[in-house]
């Protein structure tokens, strides 16, 4: 099964891998990280064998994995996401930020987007592999807790798989990446935007994510209208939305949207939704080496069409040109 990459459906998210090689690992992990990857068998390297088996929904990937064969992954700062390694069998070793957390059916790891990891995997290692984008998972977070949260994730989180939230969690990711896996397009799976919803909400309540202070004013919560309208925008935010069609998601006029979204987001829907865009192409520059990306195909993928009217409301909001922050972060 020497390097025998599956058929993924056309815009479809998914990525299948069964290979005995090493470096093609290598290469399909970079992939889903966006990052510097290394994968080092640690024994006999004609014993090494890897399948993955990757689905992603608006800035949920999830990916299971089997290594067959003691190794070593490295990656080389994880970026603007956060990782969880979910284990069905095997122990792993994950070293981040000078912390160690031992992972294994009992216990899940957590990785904020911030530094270094390196995860040594036992033999006969299976594990769900769950990234979230950063503005995706803080967006949801805020959501379930009504304030923005003081501080971030600390180095070293896991959690319990075993009772209670963490393996009801746990249970959410399977389903997730079944659902999706048995679709010939995962974004129109019947399920599928339902179980990434649950999934980011019911990490957000599994996680100890530091809490805002408590005698902090919470502030108010944003009503279902304006709420809808977000998670359907980050759900998929190249999708060209129009006012009208956002109007009829939230279930109310567009003046009504409009009105709600001023006074609970601070802007109109399609400048929230233009922010979210920028944010991702700024996001996806700053992790990317110029060899990996474009600038253009970036924009195009996060629903910019015009590159202008792109390029002039990325200065404007960062400072900098896209080209710039591609090539010199």
């Amino acid at each position: 099964m020497h390097g025998s990459p599956g058929p993924a459906a056309p815009g479809a998210g998914r990525q299948v891998l069964h290979t005995t090689d090493p470096g093609q690992a290598q290469e399909f992990c970079r992939s889903l990280c966006l990052r510097p990857v290394r994968i080092r068998p640690l024994g006999d390297a004609a014993d090494f064998a890897f399948r993955g088996d990757v689905v992603r929904l608006g800035g949920v990937t999830v990916t299971r994995i089997a290594c067959d064969a003691d190794a070593c992954v490295w990656v080389g700062e994880v970026g603007a996401a956060y990782h969880v390694l979910v284990p069905l069998h095997g122990t792993m070793l994950s070293r981040h930020g000078g912390t160690e957390v031992t992972a294994g059916p009992h216990r899940a790891a957590v990785h904020r987007p911030v530094g270094d990891v390196e995860v040594r995997l036992a033999g006969q290692c299976r594990l769900f592999s769950v990234r979230l984008d950063r503005p995706v998972l803080e967006h949801e977070m805020t959501m379930t807790f009504g304030r923005q949260l003081a501080s971030p994730l600390p180095l070293g989180a896991s959690f319990d798989l075993t009772a209670g939230p963490g393996r009801t969690w746990a249970a959410l990711v399977r389903l997730l990446h079944a659902d999706l896996a048995g679709a010939g397009d995962p974004a129109t799976a019947p399920m599928a935007r339902r179980w990434r919803a649950l999934v980011l909400r019911g990490l957000a309540l599994t996680v100890p994510f530091p809490s805002a202070d408590p005698s902090a004013p919470v502030r108010e919560l944003r009503p279902r209208p304006v709420k809808r309208t977000m998670d359907a925008m980050h759900a998929a935010p190249a999708h060209p939305f129009t006012a009208a069609e956002l109007a009829g998601i939230a279930g109310v006029g567009v003046r009504v949207l409009q009105e709600s979204f001023r006074r609970h987001v601070g802007m109109p829907p399609l400048a929230y939704l233009r922010r979210l865009r920028l944010d991702g192409v700024h996001g996806e520059l700053t992790r990317s080496e110029p060899w990996q990306a474009s600038v253009s195909e970036v924009a195009c993928r996060w629903g910019f069409t015009h590159l202008g009217r792109f390029a002039g409301a990325y200065r404007e909001r960062y400072g900098v040109s896209p080209s710039h922050t591609l090539h010199d972060h």
